[in-house]
């Protein structure tokens, strides 16, 4: 859930499929997926992908003590600190005049993929712009329209406060993003773990431009302190998870249990996860076998 710190981070992951020689999934399976069989409509497929793999309200949902509040879905206001920002999620409900009821489809796309309000303002971290500018055009289409299905809440959150210069942009305008689906292979899991649930984000170190997806994808390290203290992402590489079974992986990603029995901390989604589908969970599994050890 870091965004990066430098002006630009590399934008196309796609290309790293290139070294997964390996699928350790069927594809058959995989084509049941939910990405392309369950989803008959945008709003089928934004529900799906909002309340699993996206989890947006993990950031933008507001919460008390025993987790988030009923009847404030996407509402804003959650806290997040760290040294050079103080950030408040906003609030991202259709109401028009706290949330992004005002804004046009296109202007929610535009600040999804590009971090750009409205009013051209830059939008800083820890939304992971450089990820999402990879959403397909039907995935962010989805996105909106189950934002714009909520119910309007009226919740006005304090602005966020950068100790940080943020770019001027997040690189040039996003004209169209080609769908990946389960047919694309390797492609799809990547998708999965990169743009759509920016796994890599918070799970990979920062380098001197951001988190170093050139030579440390998934080799952990992050602090994400917290109310629940401080936790670490963890190494997700075949050098932590190789003795660790698919079905260990899949666990601890939608239960947050490790194989030891031990519990993972916030802010991993497991919530969120555990409405993964099947073939989606494989797809991720293969894809975190095929990153080097690191």
């Amino acid at each position: 859930m870091r965004s990066h710190r430098g002006a630009t981070a590399p934008r196309r992951f796609r290309g790293q499929a290139g070294t997964v020689v390996c699928a350790f999934f069927s594809l058959a399976a995989v084509a049941l997926s939910s990405g392309e069989g369950r989803a008959e409509t945008l709003l089928e497929r934004g529900t799906y992908l909002m309340q699993s793999i996206v989890a947006c309200g993990n950031c933008h949902t507001p919460k008390g003590p025993d987790g988030e509040l009923p009847g404030m879905e996407l509402a804003g206001g959650f806290l997040m600190e760290d040294e050079p920002f103080t950030a408040y999620a906003p609030n991202i409900t259709p109401d028009v005049e706290t949330g992004i009821g005002g804004w046009t489809d296109a202007q929610i796309i535009t600040a999804i993929r590009e971090g750009r309000r409205p009013d051209g303002t830059i939008i800083g971290p820890p939304m992971p712009i450089s990820l999402y500018r990879d959403i397909s055009d039907r995935d962010v289409q989805a996105i909106v329209a189950y934002i714009r299905s909520l119910k309007p809440v009226r919740n006005e959150v304090p602005k966020s406060d950068y100790r940080m210069s943020l770019p001027p942009s997040y690189g040039p305008p996003v004209i169209s993003v080609a769908e990946v689906t389960p047919a694309d292979g390797p492609a799809y899991g990547l998708y999965l773990a990169g743009p759509l649930g920016h796994c890599i984000e918070c799970h990979s170190p920062m380098g001197p431009k951001g988190p170093d997806w050139e030579n440390q994808t998934g080799a952990g390290g992050l602090a994400f302190p917290g109310p629940w203290g401080v936790s670490h992402g963890a190494n997700i590489t075949p050098t932590n998870l190789g003795d660790w079974s698919d079905a260990d992986i899949k666990k601890v990603i939608t239960s947050g249990v490790r194989p030891d029995g031990s519990r993972l901390l916030p802010p991993m989604p497991v919530g969120y996860y555990a409405k993964l589908a099947v073939a989606d969970l494989d797809a991720i599994v293969a894809y975190l076998r095929s990153l080097p050890e690191r």
